[in-house]
């Protein structure tokens, strides 16, 4: 086979699809604007020390699970270290002056919670049966064969997370409790569907890990697989247009003018900016500006955190705080005096035997508008009056941090921030948007982004395709895969890999 896949985007979905597909013998070129391959994926050093920018744990990789199963298939094990996060308190859900542990495992996880509400137990046993029949309703989820690769009860799509939780019980510091990691999926009342946080909050439950090192090392192994697979990966390549003849994609064109031409073609930037490449008739007007104006999830506003040397314990779960029990639901609709209310703090992972801290990373919501006046400016050249702004915002995070975390502010040696301009300039995505488009299920059908586009040899990958996040995306690459290998295919596959 010498069919040429040409993949825009060097993000994880562009990264999976190259090894699938230079895997079952297609010839595999893909082409990353940025200097750094990776995406979501990247890291960077400062004054020795790397911070991770995107993906910070993950979950499901005892053996046997579903994400170590896509690590075996996608040769990933010996390559990515892991340290376990506290089986008991992976993470820890802070509201007000009180803190409630999410533990592993759905009974543990009961067991646990079930102190703080003695008389929610059968509530909690309900909560997690269904969690876990919305995600065995996956196909993928639970790697069946099937022509129908969807979720099949339209109930998970439909409901809303907050009135799943409604239903499951009255307490209401239960539900604000259990709702306590939606920073992990940017999670909207009345929009985020159900299944969107069952599928994270099972992933996580079945077990929880930091990588050692961070998570380029998923990048670099992905790379030397698809080179060695006669696959080519380019730095510096940014992709300005996809031209099309009167049927289909036939080449793309870089800014520096080089062309390459395809046989198919795939796209792991946003879907705005995929439109936007794509020149000639092909996608009509409707399908552009549905694409267009489709809703996107809030970005972030992040520290960097590095700590003197052997100063502080390391903490192996993550906090997610919030000032206030209103302040869980908040979101995008936060006030500049009560900015920021709450925060997501995370240790970063060096060392398997972890027993300081290096680095951190505490991240709170931000809208884009926040930062709209310095659109359009590159990175290191907006100005002293931006410098100020994230210098304030920082130090108003660091107050509530050190509030929640007394003595953490005299072990800081030094650190950085990122807005949602910075985001946007190493990510790609809309706005600077974390998880890329919104799923709404008011609008399941036109928030949807499907792995096929207008264009018989275009498609997408990536966060919008499917779901976000390291499983929600493998995933999506098996979906947008599977449009030339098949999907039962690349599942038997994945069943029978040694």
């Amino acid at each position: 086979m010498d069919k040429h896949i040409i993949i825009i985007g060097s993000g994880l979905g562009g990264l999976t699809c190259g090894y699938i597909l230079a895997k079952n013998g297609y010839r595999v070129t893909i082409l990353e604007k940025n200097a750094q391959l990776g995406g979501c994926l990247q890291s960077f050093v400062r004054r020795g020390v790397k911070f991770e920018t995107g993906m910070h744990y993950i979950g499901s990789m005892e053996e046997g699970q579903l994400l170590h199963r896509f690590f075996q298939y996608l040769n990933l094990l010996s390559d990515v270290k892991l340290h376990s996060l506290d089986r008991n308190a992976y993470d820890i859900i802070s509201i007000g002056g009180e803190r409630f542990p999410f533990a592993n495992g759905t009974e543990n996880f009961i067991e646990h919670l079930a102190k703080y509400f003695p008389a929610e137990k059968s509530n909690l046993c309900r909560y997690w049966q269904i969690i876990q029949e919305a995600t065995e309703s996956s196909p993928l989820h639970s790697l069946k064969t099937t022509n129908e690769p969807i979720i099949f009860n339209p109930a998970y799509v439909k409901q809303s997370y907050d009135s799943f939780l409604d239903s499951i019980t009255d307490n209401e510091q239960l539900r604000l409790v259990l709702a306590g990691n939606l920073p992990l999926y940017a999670g909207e009342r009345g929009k985020t569907p159900m299944y969107i946080s069952a599928f994270v909050n099972d992933f996580y439950n079945r077990s929880a890990y930091r990588i050692v090192g961070g998570s380029e090392t998923i990048v670099q192994s992905l790379v030397r697989s698809i080179r060695a697979m006669g696959g080519e990966v380019r730095q510096s390549a940014e992709v300005s247009k996809i031209n099309c003849d009167d049927r289909q994609a036939i080449s793309v064109s870089l800014k520096n003018d080089e062309m390459i031409e395809g046989d198919y073609f795939i796209s792991n930037v946003h879907p705005a900016r995929m439109v936007e490449m794509v020149k000639g008739n092909l996608l009509r007007k409707s399908y552009r500006d549905r694409i267009v104006n489709l809703n996107n999830t809030i970005s972030n506003f992040t520290v960097y955190i590095a700590f003197k040397k052997e100063s502080l314990p390391y903490l192996n779960s993550n906090l997610y705080h919030y000032e206030t029990p209103a302040d869980v639901w908040r979101g995008k609709s936060y006030s500049t005096e009560t900015y920021p209310s709450n925060f997501l703090y995370m240790h970063l992972c060096s060392s398997v035997n972890q027993q300081f801290a290096d680095a951190a990373v505490l991240i709170t919501y931000m809208n884009f508008e926040d930062v709209m006046q310095w659109a359009g400016t590159k990175v290191g050249q907006r100005g002293a009056e931006y410098e100020e702004f994230k210098r304030k915002k920082a130090e108003k995070l660091l107050d509530i941090l050190e509030r929640q975390m007394p003595g953490t502010r005299k072990n800081i040696a030094y650190y950085y921030t990122s807005s949602p301009l910075t985001y946007l300039d190493y990510t790609g995505t809309e706005c600077g948007s974390m998880y890329g488009v919104l799923r709404d299920c008011n609008e399941s059908i036109h928030s949807l982004v499907s792995q096929r586009t207008r264009i018989p040899n275009l498609f997408q990958t990536g966060q919008n395709v499917n779901s976000h996040g390291i499983l929600g995306v493998i995933i999506g690459s098996i979906l947008t895969s599977g449009e030339l290998l098949g999907i039962n295919s690349i599942v038997e596959q994945i069943k029978n890999v040694d």
